[in-house]
């Protein structure tokens, strides 16, 4: 990858690790996007995977004192069921599949009964939703669309869920660079450069957002939160549907 490549990538890293360091979301869904058109899968989850843990380690860090250990250690407690069941399979799914499933996840949140509203305090529903997400996460790369809908469900103030999900978002990004690292055949490398750059324009993005987050409303967090959401989903499942129908095109012919 050329010098010029690395230096937009990770101007681009700094912005979206802003947008996630003010809602807590977003940043790492549009990032693997970017990365699925310039990279092989597996590459590109390695790469989002270190970007992402260092974005969300040092938010947990700048917000740690806001941050609800037990819906933390639930959902690691599904994703550490989830981990196993796909070790098992080692599926992974070519970029039209994992940019559809990236797009549809948090209206699928959103259509659930009411009485299923998302409570991040319920024992089962963290588990449930840890197990989903890091499925997710080893298909799509992401699962912070309906991860951020689950928070959002609560009654946490803004940093509160910016804080838990951060913790949460440290341990899965692991979790896939382990997955697409080492336990999945052809696991990806990566340029060790490259890699610093994303470790550097992620800890950067995420202390500009730190000071435009306190002077938010939670009101104004949660309306804008899922507004952006629908944006960002609605591109994914255009860009994934054009991508699958002009693969089916060129396999016809």
């Amino acid at each position: 990858m050329t010098s010029l490549m690395i230096a937009a990538l990770g101007a681009l890293m700094v912005a979206t690790a802003f947008l996630s360091g003010l809602f807590g979301m977003a940043g790492g869904m549009i990032l693997i996007g970017v990365l699925l058109t310039l990279m092989p899968l597996p590459t590109a989850m390695v790469l989002h995977a270190i970007t992402q843990m260092a974005s969300n380690g040092w938010r947990a860090i700048l917000w740690r004192a806001h941050i609800r250990w037990r819906p933390v250690l639930v959902y690691l407690m599904g994703a550490a069921l989830a981990l196993g069941v796909w070790s098992l399979t080692r599926y992974v799914p070519d970029k039209p599949i994992a940019l559809l499933l990236l797009g549809v996840t948090p209206f699928m949140a959103r259509l659930m009964p009411r009485n299923l509203k998302p409570n991040p305090e319920s024992i089962w529903q963290g588990s449930f939703y840890g197990f989903i997400c890091l499925g997710l996460m080893l298909m799509t790369g992401v699962s912070g669309p309906l991860m951020d809908t689950f928070f959002l469900g609560g009654n946490f103030g803004r940093r509160e869920v910016v804080a838990t999900k951060a913790a949460c978002q440290v341990a899965s990004h692991f979790i896939k660079l382990v997955y697409f690292g080492g336990i999945i055949e052809q696991a990806a490398t990566l340029d060790p450069v490259l890699a610093a750059v994303a470790i550097a324009a992620s800890m950067l993005g995420t202390t500009l957002a730190r000071r435009i987050l306190e002077a938010m409303s939670d009101l104004q967090f949660r309306t804008w939160a899922n507004r952006l959401i629908t944006t960002v989903a609605c591109y994914y499942i255009l860009y994934g549907s054009w991508l699958l129908v002009t693969r089916e095109g060129a396999m016809a012919f």
